[in-house]
């Protein structure tokens, strides 16, 4: 793949073996190990309240991460916006990017990235933003641009204007991404004329009009001349194929739990799934884990390779965002991911 960028995307996804400073210190070895290898971004996401996931506060691991590698770009795939004052995540990323200058991506979203109780207690719970939060995304989005640039926002009071700025002598801004699993992120970021990407890893459908929407609609901005994007896919990578798809059970049986509504848990070891797909899955959940299989990319070095540079061309990306999500034996040393960075490795040649 000579023409094609990988980066990663981490859930920090946490195991039954793990504490959750086991799960980020299995992370920070993946990001080193993205950054030895030359892999373009580094992405961690924004989630809540679930026992499976540790990326809850996307820019304390990003100043995490950064702090551990030399070179590669940091970022939030995303931040969900809705949660948050604009002036905080504007604050947060300008610090950010001024301790790693043109390293730092601020990725965002609009969905909760947890269930309405989670989401509630952030939003409202103490104090929280405003009731029509979702709503004013737009708005949002418009403002945290503004409170990142060096020359702030300024804010018309009766006395006169009141200037905002995220940080007090900014140098540089980081790259802002608008991301989304429906064409209302992609009639927004081509409106702002800002770079956006689908999350073909989590919905698998729909990509190819997404794409399609933004790049017809959009509007050169001073965020971007022309449209940009990529590809986003879970992938699981092994020295065969078929241990590639066994070190993927884990985490297929958390998605399954997840869209089927069954108690959410801590990530099971290979050995424990194993042991609840071969007891035999209900006819309608297996179905549900099939397709799921059949839309990531599990397979040995040079097939996963293939498909994902299929995956590229289909859709005229020239980068690939990975999430590895391979599971770990019994045994595991619980602050390492040798099946995730096994997977970073042979992608990466």
């Amino acid at each position: 793949m000579p023409d094609l960028a990988l980066s990663v995307l981490d859930l920090v996804p946490v195991r039954s073996d793990q504490t959750t400073g086991d799960a980020v210190a299995a992370s920070v070895e993946l990001a080193r190990t993205a950054d030895r290898l030359g892999y373009r971004r580094f992405w961690v996401a924004e989630h809540h309240n679930m026992p499976a996931v540790a990326a809850t506060n996307p820019p304390v691991l990003i100043g995490l991460f950064a702090s551990a590698t030399e070179r590669i770009r940091v970022g939030s795939g995303g931040v969900m916006l809705p949660n948050h004052a604009p002036l905080v995540v504007a604050e947060q990323f300008a610090l950010l990017e001024a301790a790693f200058p043109g390293r730092i991506d601020l990725g965002i979203g609009r969905a909760p990235g947890s269930d309405p109780v989670t989401s509630w207690a952030l939003r409202h719970g103490a104090g929280g933003v405003e009731d029509d939060a979702v709503a004013r995304f737009p708005e949002y989005v418009d403002n945290v641009l503004a409170m990142m640039e060096p020359a702030g926002v300024g804010l018309a009071l009766r006395n006169g204007q009141h200037v905002l700025k995220a940080t007090p002598v900014a140098r540089s801004v980081p790259e802002v991404w608008l991301l989304g699993s429906s064409d209302y992120s992609a009639r927004l970021a081509a409106a702002k004329g800002l770079p956006y990407v689908f999350a073909h890893h989590f919905s698998g459908s729909g990509t190819a009009e997404a794409l399609q929407l933004y790049r017809s609609t959009f509007q050169p901005s001073p965020e971007g001349a022309a449209p940009r994007t990529f590809l986003t896919v879970n992938a699981s990578v092994a020295d065969t194929a078929e241990e590639a798809h066994r070190q993927a059970l884990p985490q297929l049986l958390q998605m399954l739990a997840l869209r089927t509504g069954q108690p959410l848990i801590a990530q099971r070891t290979i050995e424990d799934a194993e042991t609840i797909v071969e007891a035999g899955l209900p006819e309608a959940h297996q179905s549900l884990v099939d397709a799921m299989r059949r839309k990531w990319v599990i397979g040995d070095a040079e097939s996963a390779r293939k498909e994902i540079a299929d995956l590229a061309a289909s859709y005229g990306v020239d980068e690939v965002m990975v999430n590895p999500v391979g599971g770990a034996t019994s045994g595991t040393d619980p602050r390492t991911a040798p099946t995730r960075v096994r997977t970073l490795e042979l992608l990466a040649g």
